[in-house]
């Protein structure tokens, strides 16, 4: 069913929509770029790679029939993707379009790199990968927390531990904090006064429920069958790897977990994300447009 999407949209004005997952976002961008045109372009951190299609909800082929969809898909599943190739794309990308671009996605970083700048930062070494891999395995969150100056723990989400990690990181391979790379940030490509940004606006339990549904429906579509193609490549340490539901499909065709128990951890795990997202959208997002989805009757 058509939703009621907002009506006080230029046809030519840059729309961003950010959401958590299973919200309707995608479906949102689709209803815009059919009703005033558009390309939609993802900034979904997952949904950038080959390999996991079912698992990370990309559009269907009947979506991608509908408008235009690119950045889906387009990383081999194999390579890390960060926030900086995305943003070096999406730069290179926007003066080829001949409409509007409609970015949509799940992951706040890329918004806020698109819409406040990135600072460039060095990658760091595969070395200080393992180190900072092993650390956080062998004594947790919190030490690998301690390890982090004061300024750039006040700006992280520090119950996320792939945030607390990229400090970690960065502080040791190129001896500054996070905090004062972040300090030394270009202008941003795309500021929130050039375009329309819109933030799913959702209820807890109705998202939950959808959440619990839409895997549900990603079983029926051949999650398992597309788990059990990427067993024989599985590599735990991949960025591809964090795709809900992946680690615990994966359990499940190695025998170390039940059917029933992979599909409850997926969906807690997806439920878990999704409540990260709301709240990490709450407290950076406060100036775009909330938008709630109709409900049903």
């Amino acid at each position: 069913m058509p939703h009621q999407t907002p009506k006080d949209i230029s046809p030519n004005e840059p729309v961003l929509i950010a959401g958590p997952t299973a919200s309707g976002k995608s479906a949102l961008a689709l209803e815009i770029a059919q009703r005033d045109g558009g390309v939609i372009i993802n900034a979904d951190a997952l949904q950038v790679y080959s390999g996991w299609n079912i698992l990370t909800a990309r559009p269907p082929i009947s979506d991608l029939e509908r408008a235009p969809h690119l950045m889906y898909g387009h990383v081999d599943y194999k390579h890390d993707y960060s926030v900086g190739h995305w943003l070096r794309d999406v730069e290179m990308l926007l003066p080829t379009l001949d409409q509007r671009p409609i970015i949509v996605g799940g992951t706040g970083l890329y918004f806020r790199a698109l819409t406040e700048g990135l600072a460039e930062i060095p990658v760091p070494s595969t070395d200080i990968r393992r180190a900072a891999d092993a650390l956080l395995s062998e004594q947790g969150l919190s030490e690998m927390l301690s390890q982090v100056d004061l300024q750039t723990r006040e700006r992280i989400d520090i119950q996320n531990p792939a945030r607390v990690q990229r400090a970690w990181e960065v502080l040791h391979s190129t001896g500054r904090p996070l905090a004062q790379w972040q300090d030394e940030t270009p202008p941003p490509i795309m500021p929130l006064n050039k375009c329309y940004p819109i933030v799913m606006n959702t209820d807890r339990d109705w998202l939950n429920a959808r959440i619990d549904m839409r895997f549900d429906l990603m079983m029926d579509a051949g999650a398992i069958e597309e788990a059990s193609d990427m067993l024989p490549d599985w590599d735990a340490t991949r960025l591809s790897s964090k795709a809900i539901g992946a680690p615990e499909l994966i359990a499940y065709l190695k025998n170390e977990l039940s059917l029933e128990d992979a599909i409850e951890a997926a969906k807690l795990a997806s439920r878990q994300y999704a409540k990260r997202q709301r709240t990490w959208f709450r407290k950076r997002m406060r100036d775009w447009h909330a938008f709630t989805l109709p409900q049903p009757d």
